[in-house]
């Protein structure tokens, strides 16, 4: 598959690529796995630079000598010189060597050698004024990489010139995937980034088993539901290359916030734990692994637990609480599966349509979630209102309601009424604030028109998406 997008992060590190040819530079790129990484650093690499991928999996001295391999075969290191440890390696590499060198998921020297990284920093130190030498270091597992290079108390504490978190691609980068791969609805461009979000590795999956005209259904099924499913351990591999022989209470945790729970308290009750048990598996969660993240209403407020992954998130959502069902290819299962993810497609489409609405540029600072308890006036009883998007403009005091609807005919009168419903619960310049409307769907029964009110069907995502 050609490399899609990451125009900006090319160019970032073209200029460091640039900035190095004065003295010695290095950089770090971050990112969950399957975001592209390793992709991103290949495309930048020509025949004359170095990749080099840390496996964890290897003793120091194997993965030593599978180094010293690449050197001779580059002509960097005679057939008659052998690299002893990993210190002559590292001076080698900074005598000899003139052009880029990447280190891939270069945090698992913890697992091999950790005295790897006081050897590099004497050799960066020693190195600092060396023309024409930029490395790279890549990791998957983030806060472990932040750790490395961030900790007052870590050899190599301050010795990274620029980082790079690389971030899952656009919608609209996958919808460009989409087009390459001959998906051409964009009813089914919206389901494949429901559960793949950008990650580039599953569109290169697509390609590899040619199912680009297969449509959805069959992708889902050659994917996840048949015998020998592509994906079906697609999940449990990557969580067991970053938790390891923990993975239990990780696990649980994972599948409590996909079932709904997404407060701390919610998922200790889901779990039958006491919150305290689970404070320092809920911090690796967002800090280190970065698999969750805390999201907060638009306007402020109490935030909720998100898993960052969508795939794990589907994952977790449908198959995790039911694995021995699934391994077993039991029918119910699989159907029930089937018969529930358009309503998971249906929150997943307000990413989609949060993308769009800021492509649009029409002012506003910040768009994101809604959500805020409230009393009902009749009974007392507390209930909480949700909206799906809000967009706001702290400047001129302007804010857009938008609700999203997976959903064909949709009655943009209905759906109106009840966003303006839910909008009096939102207290932010309550009594001196511009109000907009807008509202997202497949179709619409009618394209009313209403003052303030803008309505968006697939047809104007997928014109504006292409633009």
């Amino acid at each position: 598959m050609r490399f899609i997008d990451r125009t900006e992060e090319v160019r970032y590190l073209k200029e460091a690529v640039e900035l190095s040819q004065s003295k010695l530079f290095t950089v770090s790129i971050t990112g969950l796995r399957r975001v592209g990484k390793t992709r991103l650093i290949l495309e930048l690499l020509s025949n004359d630079d170095l990749y080099f991928f840390v496996n964890k999996d290897k003793e120091s001295t194997s993965l030593l000598q599978e180094y010293a391999d690449v050197l001779k075969t580059r002509k960097i290191l005679t057939e008659l010189e052998i690299l002893t440890d990993w210190d002559a390696f590292f001076r080698i590499l900074f005598e000899r060597l003139e052009g880029i060198v990447a280190f891939d998921e270069f945090q698992n020297f913890v697992a091999v050698d950790k005295s790897v990284y006081g050897i590099l920093q004497k050799y960066i130190d020693l190195n600092e004024n060396k023309q024409g030498l930029f490395i790279i270091f890549s990791g998957s597992t983030v806060g472990l990489m932040k750790k490395l290079f961030s900790d007052s108390k870590q050899p190599l504490y301050g010795r990274l010139k620029r980082k790079m978190p690389l971030k899952p691609l656009k919608f609209r980068d996958t919808l460009e995937i989409c087009n390459t791969l001959r998906i051409n609805n964009i009813e089914d461009a919206v389901r494949l980034y429901a559960i793949f979000g950008g990650f580039p590795k599953y569109y290169v999956t697509l390609e590899d088993e040619q199912l680009g005209c297969a449509g959805f259904e069959k992708i889902m099924d050659r994917l996840f539901f048949d015998e020998n499913a592509v994906l079906e351990d697609e999940a449990t591999q990557i969580l067991s290359l970053e938790f390891g022989k923990r993975s239990g209470i990780y696990y649980d945790i994972l599948a409590a916030i996909a079932s709904g729970n997404t407060m701390i308290s919610e998922v200790a009750s889901f779990l039958r734990k006491k919150e305290t048990a689970l404070t320092r598996q809920m911090n690796e969660l967002i800090n280190l692994f970065e698999f969750v993240s805390v999201e907060k209403p638009i306007t402020g407020g109490k935030g909720v637990f998100v898993i960052n992954h969508p795939l794990l998130n589907f994952w977790f959502r449908f198959f995790y609480k039911n694995i021995s069902s699934y391994k077993w290819r039991e029918k119910a299962l699989i159907n029930k599966i089937k018969d529930n993810t358009n309503s998971y497609i249906g929150y997943r489409f307000e990413a989609v349509c949060q993308e769009f609405l800021e492509n649009q540029k029409l002012g506003f600072d910040k768009t994101g979630r809604w959500w805020g308890a409230y009393r009902d006036v009749n009974t007392g009883e507390r209930k909480v209102a949700e909206i799906d998007i809000v967009s706001i403009n702290e400047q001129t005091k302007e804010i857009l309601f938008g609700e999203c609807k997976w959903q064909d005919r949709v009655d943009a009168k209905k759906i109106l009424a009840q966003l303006k419903g839910k909008v009096q619960y939102v207290e932010w310049h309550k009594n001196n604030r511009k109000e907009r409307y807008a509202i997202f769907a497949k179709s619409f029964k009618e394209k009313i028109k209403e003052p303030d009110l803008t309505l968006f069907d697939l047809k104007d995502i997928e014109i504006t998406m292409k633009l």
